[in-house]
């Protein structure tokens, strides 16, 4: 028992120590755990922020490249000596010599015409000994797609120079029908390098989730997933990707962006779809070092909160000690004022030196709690105010000056009739400057109202020349959709031009535009009295280079549905109705 009470001894007293140190700790990780996430989590959203930013910038160079080299085969289709050779079937090498500088200038990876077997009868390479002439291409895809659809793109291996490639193919026609299909093949190896200048990972997948283009050139050809072995037959049947083995990239890319690279670290990635069928970019940035840096934070943050919490606790400490002091010493000063006491009650002859001794433990007493004061606690509280007060508006007023006849009244009237008229002109000029500006500015909340007025400035006049019956909607002024209102107009402005042009010669010519909302959506339905789309070709309408109209590019119904795409929208083509209708789909303000 006496060994017992041994330890228990020091164990009571430093039990508060100990739970002190105890509620440190527990509060410490608690903090250290609560704070480590909120920092995680402003971390993931900074670094998806600026990784989504950098993809766009990726996605522009991208598209600028594309842009630049699909126009080539439209210009080349018209190229009379190409022509020529297609009908005559003889090989003429001071075309093949024009096609070759044509290659050198704009850098593409080749330029070859194949005649209507498919057989290449012109070529920037052939004078090479990879030239293409006389090499029968008819089984590539971009052939077939040049020679049945009148256009396509398709990304392959060269069968010659095994470099790959992006193969856009354009049908030539004269008088008597196609006569032959000219290919122009994009390389990206120069977007390729500008990409290994960053830190992160780019790369371009097609549909299949095949890896195309890569600033790592180890990862080209491999795959996001696992490949049906269907499919995967299919795609080395027709060589696509030559001997390529297909196999799987080894990241995972969860749905919020956060990826499990494979060497086991983090990273944020960003997708958005590329303008080819199929295709999407991806850039991953590391995300292990911004994920250090918090971990860094939070664990400083824990420490200097544990020396806080510390501070606080010994100074409560101190405080309850100085207390339980000063109410011990009162106590034992009290029983020796008892003890003396009772020596003056026996003692009469020791009465006065008692009292002194009272007297004396009594003024030792009042030291005694005038020592144990805890101080005198100061607080100063500062506070300054600075209110800006400094705004000062000047409003001038023009007045009207009096006339000579003294007839103010008419004067005014018909200064007011001018004010009305040039109002009138001024806000037609303002649309129109406003229309010929370039439109890729904010996106925002705009009067639907005020875009529909723009375009009846902009296309009434022309479709009353023409007898064509327009009807507009008059939306309430106080609807607002999220776009643009020079790039809304554009929309409106391109669907209503190609109505006006697909109902100039029919009977009773209308074309109407309805505006119903649902669920938050605002929809525009553009229909008109022609004959509607050939099925032959809806499925192609908004694919570039796709159009009906003789001498057309096929671009505006592409552009109208990236605009509407940028806005957060839709453009679609409505099968099921008896003439042509578009429908435009927004987000209501």
């Amino acid at each position: 028992m006496s060994r017992f009470t041994a330890i228990a001894g020091p164990i009571r007293r430093f039990a508060p120590l100990l739970l002190a140190i105890l509620a440190i700790g527990t509060a410490s990780i608690l903090f250290a755990d609560r704070y480590h996430r909120i920092l995680r989590a402003q971390a993931i959203a900074t670094e998806r922020a600026e990784t989504t930013q950098q993809t766009r910038a990726v996605m522009r160079l991208l598209e600028s490249e594309l842009q630049r080299f699909r126009l080539l085969p439209v210009v080349l289709s018209e190229y009379p000596d190409l022509r020529a050779a297609l009908r005559s079937g003889q090989v003429d090498m001071a075309l093949n010599d024009k096609l070759a500088v044509l290659k050198a200038k704009t850098g593409a990876g080749a330029i070859f015409a194949l005649d209507r077997a498919g057989r290449t009868i012109a070529a920037s390479n052939a004078r090479l000994p990879s030239s293409f002439v006389g090499q029968d291409y008819s089984f590539r895809p971009y052939y077939r797609l040049g020679w049945t659809k009148g256009g396509g793109e398709y990304f392959a291996l060269g069968t010659v120079s095994r470099r790959p490639g992006l193969y856009l193919s354009r049908r030539i026609e004269d008088s008597d029908g196609p006569i032959g299909v000219i290919v122009v093949k994009v390389e990206f190896d120069a977007i390729e390098r500008t990409w290994q200048d960053r830190r992160a990972l780019s790369f371009v997948a097609d549909a299949n989730g095949v890896l195309l283009l890569s600033s790592d050139p180890v990862l080209r050809f491999r795959t996001l997933r696992a490949i049906d072995p269907a499919r995967k037959a299919q795609i080395k049947q027709a060589l696509q990707f030559g001997g390529a083995p297909l196999t799987p990239l080894g990241i995972a890319i969860g749905t919020d962006g956060l990826t499990r690279m494979r060497d086991g670290s983090q990273a944020m990635t960003a997708t958005l779809a590329v303008p080819v069928p199929g295709w999407r970019l991806y850039h991953i940035e590391p995300l292990d070092g911004a994920l250090q840096g918090v971990r860094q934070r939070a664990e400083i943050a824990a420490i200097l909160f544990a020396i806080l919490l510390s501070l606080l606790l010994a100074a409560s400490g101190w405080a309850i000690i100085r207390r339980r002091r000063a109410i011990n010493a009162r106590i034992v000063l009290e029983r020796e004022v008892a003890l003396r006491t009772d020596d003056l009650a026996r003692e009469m002859e020791a009465r006065t030196i008692a009292d002194q001794r009272y007297r004396q433990a009594r003024e030792e007493l009042a030291h005694a709690n005038r020592l144990g004061t805890l101080g005198t606690i100061s607080a100063g509280v500062a506070h300054e105010i600075n209110q800006p007060v400094a705004t000062i508006r000047t409003f001038a007023e023009n007045a009207t000056a009096f006339l000579s006849r003294g007839q103010p009244e008419q004067a005014t009237a018909n200064l007011r009739e001018i004010v009305a008229m040039t109002d009138r002109i001024g806000s037609i000029t303002a649309q129109l400057r406003r229309y010929a500006r370039r439109g890729a500015g904010t996106i925002g909340p705009v009067s639907l109202a005020q875009a529909i007025d723009g375009v009846r400035l902009l296309v009434g006049d022309r479709f009353h020349s023409a007898g064509v019956m327009l009807s507009l909607p008059a939306p309430d002024p106080a609807l607002k959709v999220r776009a643009g209102r020079v790039r809304l107009e554009q929309v409106l402005v391109n669907l209503l031009t190609n109505a006006l042009e697909a109902v100039q010669d029919r009977p009773d010519p209308w074309v109407m535009v309805t505006l119903t909302q649902s669920d938050g959506r605002v929809i525009l339905d553009v229909r008109d009295s022609g004959a509607g789309i050939d099925p032959a070709i809806a499925d192609q309408l908004f694919m570039p280079f796709a159009t009906t109209k003789a001498g057309g590019l096929g671009l505006g119904l592409h552009i109208a549905r990236d605009i509407m795409v940028e806005f957060g929208g839709a453009l679609d083509h409505v099968t099921d109705d008896d003439h042509s209708l578009f429908r435009m789909t927004l987000d209501a303000l």
